[in-house]
């Protein structure tokens, strides 16, 4: 497509330099993935509560983490959870549990769908790599899979509860969703790479896609990394084909970053030369490359 902006030539000298001076422990307390880290020594514990932390992942951060953290007092051992939910009690399993529109009979429902995942799959890395290789289909046909098997069979029974289906949206639509949380889920378990879990050793880190959330789909805009201004599956490729064109081993690593830039304020989304200036990412903004600094 024809770019309205283009980023700077050393845009990926400028990128290097705001990962490598990022203060990662600042913001881990503050990203969901730091609720499923305590799990990691157990796989299919990690898998479970990052689904559950990954479907959380809709409004501030605040509000996630407190979310979680209620449904892993009432959950208790995630694999246990899962495995003592059956079609009679899953609407009963996380009683009045609410986090902005999801409900406690949703999550019971999650809980009985891996339930029926793990009686046929070692790991949800299995289904995610079963629809990628249908075809040829790569990345995108994997989520798709996934996304699939996580609202289950048409007609199944029991029925899933109301809005349960729009949790998992695909990327194959229709509309095309971006898919922020399923793309987020599956780079937490397979970047090696701090903050990730790396569990997940099937899946080449340079095939992962960015989780393309409104600050990423910001700084990724005004930086030229694409000039699509919705989040889109074409977003998602634009954007992971310009940070690949960085690293191409790596692609996503600097997904984490971009993120908290936002979140944290250091990225204002307005001119400010205060805290603009030091960024790293400046010469590339198109709010600084057009006009003069006040």
């Amino acid at each position: 497509m024809v770019r309205g902006h283009r980023p700077s030539p050393g845009l990926a000298e400028h990128l290097t330099r705001l990962y490598d001076a990022f203060p990662f422990d600042r913001s881990l307390a503050q990203d969901p993935v730091s609720m499923v880290r305590p799990y990691r020594e157990v796989p299919k514990a990690a898998e479970i509560a990052g689904v559950v932390a990954a479907t959380l992942a809709i409004g501030n951060t605040t509000s996630i983490r407190r979310s979680f953290a209620v449904f892993a007092e009432r959950a208790g051992d995630p694999v246990a959870f899962v495995e003592a939910t059956t079609p009679a009690n899953w609407p009963r399993r996380l009683g009045p549990f609410a986090h902005r529109w999801i409900r406690g009979d949703q999550l019971g429902f999650l809980a009985l769908r891996l339930r029926r995942i793990y009686e046929s799959y070692t790991s949800l890395e299995d289904v995610l790599l079963e629809g990628w290789g249908e075809d040829g289909g790569g990345f995108r046909d994997g989520i798709d899979a996934l996304s699939t098997a996580l609202r289950g069979p048409r007609g199944q029974r029991p029925a899933s509860p109301r809005g349960y289906a729009s949790l998992f949206p695909s990327p194959k639509g229709p509309p095309a969703s971006p898919c922020k949380r399923l793309v987020l889920y599956v780079r937490w378990m397979v970047r090696t790479g701090y903050p990730d879990l790396g569990l997940w050793r099937r899946v080449p880190t340079g095939e992962l896609r960015v989780p393309l959330d409104q600050h990423v789909h910001w700084i990724a805009y005004h930086t030229g990394l694409t000039d699509r201004r919705t989040r889109s599956w074409s977003t998602v490729e634009e954007v992971t084909e310009a940070l690949r064109r960085v690293d191409a081993v790596d692609p996503t690593r600097f997904d984490f970053v971009l993120c908290h830039t936002g979140i944290s304020g250091d990225c204002p989304k307005e001119r400010d030369l205060e805290v603009c200036g030091p960024c790293s990412l400046r010469p590339d903004c198109r709010l600084w490359r057009s006009r003069r600094a006040g």
